[in-house]
């Protein structure tokens, strides 16, 4: 069996420490192929950036699971379950345009603007406590700046309370980590009843005190008549909280083991202020901290890239290979902050195009801009191989379990 059978046998969970190698021999045999996931059920996949686009915009792959549930179709529901499970990513239009509707305001560039000062103080402070650790032993990046980050700012834009936020971080993280075993399933089973019991909670203390908040704006829509029911309004939640720190945490840490591969783009980085737009982009591009779009089935039979994909198939569009792909990205497996060419589909396209990317963006920048500032000569603290991206399901989400790194000495000018 080669190394791409294996991977089209075990989809999004045969190589996640680097998935790009088969990537690009699946892209070789071309652009959509049917697989099997990690967990048995079986699904098309599309590779090419070309065909990921129009996928990605094309209204015959619906959103809509619970449709696929109601015709008895070949797709895993999985955790957390229907109680988290109707949010804007898993529904088609009207519903879909309803729910963006009612938190779009709050991701605007402008909105997130005016969340600049809050969350450089965040990535201050974080930083801050970085330096103060003891020198010498390694630091987990992951746990100790890329998640407490995003995670700290979604929280704070939602109402989540400071008290809360340790244990709702938790049990996240468990209920986001892979399921390969009956007691990893059992624990993440566990940490879903614990979420869900949190976000109740969560809305309840929002409906006898509203607030200054996301939750509580929520809940004034779910108030008006035909606006926002219950499913939607803890789905909703759920899935802000989510999007809103878990991509961001990988971007950060894939961007921060980027940058150490590649020295010359660190140090150019570095060097000038203006190249982190430019780099954040390219990040990215080379690394996508959401490997494949959030699932889709075929509505109808749908001929896409030479093959027919049967009405109520699972679709899967891979994000990451899409921007790896050689016929519209020159070099694609290098990283070059001075890149011309098309737009990544790290954020997908179309309707359903992360409606976080604006407040993404900018955690990113003033995240890695601060972290190399403050440590010129931060460095792995264990060897390139023995990094694990062993967060996530490998499909959708796919980030580091931990990043330990040296801090080196502080710049006199961090």
């Amino acid at each position: 069996m080669t190394d791409v059978d294996a991977a089209f046998a075990r989809w999004g969970d045969h190589d996640r420490d680097d998935p790009y190698g088969v990537f690009a021999a699946a892209q070789q045999l071309g652009p959509v192929h049917r697989v099997t996931l990690g967990d048995g059920h079986s699904a098309w996949v599309i590779v090419s950036y070309d065909l990921a686009r129009d996928a990605l915009n094309d209204a015959r792959f619906s959103k809509n699971m619970h449709a696929a549930f109601s015709e008895g179709t070949d797709v895993a529901e999985g955790l957390p379950g229907p109680a988290l499970a109707k949010h804007m990513l898993a529904v088609d239009p009207p519903d879909h345009t309803r729910l963006r509707r009612l938190v779009s305001s709050e991701f605007t560039p402008r909105r997130v603007e005016t969340l600049r000062p809050r969350v450089e103080g965040i990535v201050s402070e974080l930083i801050d406590g970085l330096a103060a650790a003891e020198p010498g032993p390694p630091v987990d990046l992951v746990s100790s700046f890329a998640f407490p980050l995003p995670f700290t700012v979604i929280s704070e834009l939602l109402g989540v309370a400071p008290d809360d936020r340790t244990a709702l971080g938790h049990e996240l993280t468990t209920l986001l980590s892979p399921t390969p075993t009956d007691e990893a399933w059992a624990r993440a089973k566990q940490a879903s009843d614990a979420v869900i019991a949190m976000l109740t909670r969560l809305v309840e203390q929002k409906q006898a005190e509203p607030a200054d908040d996301l939750v509580s704006g929520l809940l004034e829509a779910r108030d008006e008549e035909g606006k926002l029911d219950q499913q939607e309004l803890l789905s909703t939640i759920f899935q802000l909280i989510v999007a809103g720190h878990d991509t961001t945490t990988s971007l950060i840490g894939n961007g921060v083991v980027a940058l150490l591969d590649h020295p010359d783009q660190l140090a150019a980085l570095e060097a000038d202020d203006s190249t982190t737009d430019a780099a954040i982009e390219e990040l990215l591009r080379f690394d996508a901290p959401v490997p494949h779009a959030t699932f889709r089935f075929a509505s109808t039979d749908v001929e896409i890239g030479g093959v027919t994909i049967p009405r109520g198939d699972q679709v899967l569009v891979s994000l990451a290979a899409a921007n790896r792909d050689a016929a519209r990205f020159a070099a694609p497996d290098e990283l070059d902050f001075s890149r011309d060419g098309p737009r990544h589909l790290a954020f997908g396209h179309g309707i359903h195009f992360c409606l976080g990317a604006p407040l993404a963006r900018m955690e990113g920048r003033l995240a890695l801009r601060a972290l190399f500032d403050r440590f010129p000569e931060l460095r792995l603290a264990v060897p390139r191989e023995e990094l694990r991206w062993g967060h996530g399901d490998g499909v959708v989400l796919r980030g580091l379990s931990e990043l330990p790194v040296v801090l080196g000495p502080e710049s006199i000018d961090g």
